[in-house]
């Protein structure tokens, strides 16, 4: 099976760091697995970054054992944006796209790629409006087509242990969700810079959460508030709010409602011991559950670098017993299970309607985060208004 990768940057290749990503990684484990990779093919806008792309792949080859076909676009001095419409035109066009692209482009992207009958699985969120997300839900059914969004942390044990101790009544009935998470400074003023102010902290980083109380309660948002700070990025002239303070209220099944609270931030600084600070609680009326999701048990600290606090469970590199490198993590795993998914899917002739998706993060349930994100942006442009999601219609209003 063809596989393109639409977006070069850090998460797809690891462009700008010396490491190659989560996306790239993860194709050559699916191959490990035994899948037919019959071809690779990554997109991005620039010639030069695609240059760098291939010798990542290269590179990868080399460290894991696991050759894989791997052509790039657009070439080597050309820049287009619509260098993947090429590859979404060709006779032998991928049979499924992973779409790693600027939150604002998902819409018009993975539109074009539904269109072209491709399968596609896209990182978070899955758009930043309900109404774009449901017409992508409705080109997908039309064309029979196998869609995920690429919520990694469903797949995190710590989070799965939390779902598996609520869902058991352990904990009770819910009260309150606290979740605390943020990045360095280096994200906004360097690896995001050229698009930065067309997305949020919220909206990047704090989905993640808000995807994860969904798939621990099965609950729907009710209604959000937000507010944010601009002020040590607006001094580097960079329109985006340092920080963001969500809260969300939620209604189970059951008819019990509880907050979610999640502050967010990506003005940490640089030397912070992990890229990413990250912390979740839930209390409930029979007790709570608490992960320090950056605290994974590993400290390091050498000549050459302050101390850090490595993740080995999201996306890290192993020697094997032969010395070659394999991949694994979370992050892996959510692409490689979506992979895994869309060949029976496709092998099987599989209708979209004969699919259970009840513990995945499909379009039809990320919908559900992306309206908690649209009505937060609207309470941010109302200094702090609630504003009431319709679930009816995944719509929001503000509340009166």
């Amino acid at each position: 099976m063809n596989v393109a990768i639409i977006g070069n940057g850090m998460y797809a290749t690891g462009r700008g760091t010396d490491a190659y990503g989560t996306i790239l990684p993860a194709v050559f484990e699916w191959k490990r697995s035994g899948s037919i990779v019959e071809k690779l093919v990554i997109v991005g806008t620039n010639g030069k970054h695609s240059s760098q792309a291939k010798k990542k792949a290269e590179e990868l080859s080399s460290k894991t054992g696991i050759f894989i076909d791997t052509e790039v676009y657009p070439k080597e001095g050309d820049v287009s944006c619509n260098a993947y419409k090429e590859v979404l035109r060709a006779i032998d066009k991928p049979a499924c796209a992973i779409v790693v692209v600027p939150d604002h482009l998902h819409y018009q992207v993975v539109s074009d790629c539904l269109k072209a009958g491709l399968h596609v699985l896209v990182v978070k969120p899955l758009t930043p409006t309900v109404e774009e997300g449901r017409k992508l839900i409705d080109l997908a059914n039309v064309n029979n087509l196998y869609c995920g969004v690429e919520f990694h942390k469903r797949y995190d044990r710590s989070n799965m242990m939390m779902r598996d101790t609520y869902q058991s009544g352990a904990i009770g009935r819910p009260l309150y969700f606290i979740v605390e998470y943020s990045q360095r400074k280096s994200i906004p003023t360097k690896m995001f810079k050229e698009w930065v102010h067309k997305t949020n902290i919220l909206q990047y980083l704090g989905i993640h959460y808000i995807d994860i109380v969904r798939f621990v309660t099965k609950a729907v948002p009710v209604r959000v508030m937000a507010l944010g700070q601009k002020t040590w990025l607006q001094d580097y002239e960079i329109d985006s709010y340092d920080s963001i303070q969500c809260i969300v209220e939620w209604e189970t099944s059951e008819g019990d409602n509880f907050t979610q609270t999640l502050l967010t931030n990506w003005i940490d600084p640089e030397t912070t011991s992990s890229m990413s600070d990250q912390k979740i609680k839930i209390i409930g009326t029979k007790g709570r559950y608490e992960a320090d999701q950056k605290d994974r048990g590993i400290r390091l600290c050498t000549d050459n670098s302050c101390l850090q606090q490595p993740n080995p469970d999201f996306c890290m590199s192993y020697k094997d017993q032969n010395g070659d490198s394999n991949w694994q993590g979370y992050g892996i795993d959510s692409v490689v299970d979506y992979l895994n998914r869309v060949t029976d899917f496709v092998e099987n002739d599989t209708s979209i309607n004969n699919i259970d998706n009840s513990n995945r993060s499909s379009f039809e349930e990320s919908l559900i985060s992306t309206s908690v994100l649209e009505s937060a942006n609207k309470s941010l442009n109302l200094d702090g208004e609630w504003v009431v999601i319709d679930n009816r219609s995944s719509q929001s209003q503000v509340e009166v």
